[in-house]
C-alpha cells in the first residue's frame, strides 16, 4: 500500500500535467501516452551514459516539452484537430522512442547512479520516509503549477481555455497560449515518466502505453466531488486524484480473481464509476448545494436604492 501511495505520488506529476491540457485549455492530448516514455527513456538512456541523474531527468522534461511543442505546432500552424495532432505526435514518438533507447527496455538497477538509488539501498522506497520526500517534491511542484497559472500567461492560457474568442478579442494570443500550454504539460508527463523510470529500475518502450486513461481517471477523480474550485484547490485535489487511483488499482489487483492484465479493465471502470458518482445520491445532492450557493442573486428592480434603504419591517 505505500508503494502505491508513492506512485500516486510521482504519477501527480503526470495528472497535474493532463489537467493543464484537459481542464485549462480544453484540449484532450493523446500525446501523453507517447511523451512519458520519451522522458524515461531520454533520463535513462543519460543516466546509462553516466550522466547526473538531476541533469537527465531534466532532459525528459524537456523532451516532453519539445513533444507537446510539435503537438501545439501542428494544431496552431498546421489548422489540424488537436486530438489528430496529439495522434500523430504519439505515433511518431513510439519511433523516435525505440530510437531513443535503442532497444525495448533500458534497465537502471545494477551499476547505475539514479536520483533513487540512496532510498533504494537503504530499502526506503515504498515507506513512509520516501513517500513524504515525494510529497515534498510535487508540493513544490505544485506551488510553482498554481504560481505560473496566477501569472500573465498563464492567466491568458486560462482565458483560452474558458472562451477562446473573447481571449483573442482581448489581445491573447491564444495560439502561442495552446503551444505553451501543450509544452508545459507534456513537459510535466515526460518528468513523471523519467522519475518512475528511475523508481521502478528500467524504461521500457511500453510503459506510456494507456496512461491518458490514469491521467482523466486522477484529474476526473479528484474534480468529481469538488465541483468547480479556484485552480489550488483543483491542482491539490487533482494530485490527491493521483493518489487515490494508484490505491484503488492497488487494492483491486488485491481481489482473487484479477490478475495484473486485468489492469486497464480496472482503469476504465475507475474511470466510469468516478464520472457517474457525483449524479446519484448523496454526491449529487452536495454539488447541487454547492452550484445553488455560486449564483450570484438577482438585483430587485422593484424599488429603487432610496425605497428599499427607507423600508421599514413591520411585525
Amino acid at each position: 500500500m505505500l508503494t502505491a501511495l508513492d506512485l500516486g505520488l510521482i504519477y501527480g506529476l503526470m495528472a497535474l500535467g493532463v489537467y493543464l491540457t484537459f481542464r485549462v485549455l480544453d484540449i484532450a492530448d493523446l500525446t501523453v501516452d507517447s511523451s512519458f516514455t520519451t522522458g524515461a527513456a531520454v533520463a535513462a538512456v543519460m543516466i546509462t551514459a553516466g550522466q547526473n541523474p538531476w541533469l537527465a531527468t531534466l532532459g525528459g522534461f524537456l523532451a516532453g516539452c519539445v513533444a507537446g511543442t510539435v503537438t501545439g505546432l501542428l494544431h496552431v500552424n498546421a489548422g489540424i484537430h488537436p486530438l489528430l495532432a496529439g495522434i500523430l505526435t504519439q505515433i511518431g514518438l513510439y519511433s523516435i522512442n525505440l530510437r531513443i533507447l535503442g532497444k525495448a527496455n533500458v534497465p537502471l538497477l545494477r551499476g547505475v547512479e539514479t536520483l533513487l538509488t540512496p532510498l533504494r539501498d537503504k530499502g526506503l522506497l515504498g515507506s513512509w520516509i520516501s513517500i513524504l520526500i515525494f510529497a515534498a517534491l510535487i508540493a513544490i511542484v505544485t506551488t510553482l503549477f498554481n504560481w505560473f497559472l496566477s501569472t500573465q500567461i498563464g492567466l491568458g492560457m486560462r482565458s483560452t481555455g474558458d472562451n477562446e474568442g473573447m481571449a483573442r478579442a482581448q489581445g491573447v494570443s491564444t495560439g502561442t497560449m495552446k503551444i505553451i500550454g501543450l509544452a508545459l504539460s507534456n513537459g510535466l508527463v515526460a518528468s513523471s515518466g523519467a522519475i518512475i523510470a528511475q523508481y521502478q529500475g528500467y524504461a521500457d518502450i511500453s510503459m506510456g502505453i494507456g496512461l491518458i486513461v490514469a491521467g482523466l481517471a486522477s484529474v476526473i477523480i479528484g474534480t468529481a466531488l469538488i465541483g468547480s474550485q479556484g485552480v489550488w484547490v483543483t491542482s491539490l485535489f487533482v494530485v490527491i486524484g493521483s493518489i487515490v487511483y494508484r490505491v484503488i488499482i492497488q487494492l483491486a489487483l488485491g481481489v482473487e480473481f484479477l490478475e495484473a492484465n486485468d489492469m486497464k479493465l480496472i482503469s476504465a471502470i475507475i474511470v466510469f464509476a468516478a464520472l457517474m458518482i457525483p449524479r446519484i445520491g448523496i454526491f449529487s445532492k452536495i454539488r447541487e448545494r454547492r452550484r445553488n450557493r455560486s449564483l450570484v442573486p438577482e438585483p430587485d428592480i422593484t424599488h429603487t436604492p432610496e425605497e428599499r434603504d427607507n423600508e421599514k419591517v413591520v411585525f
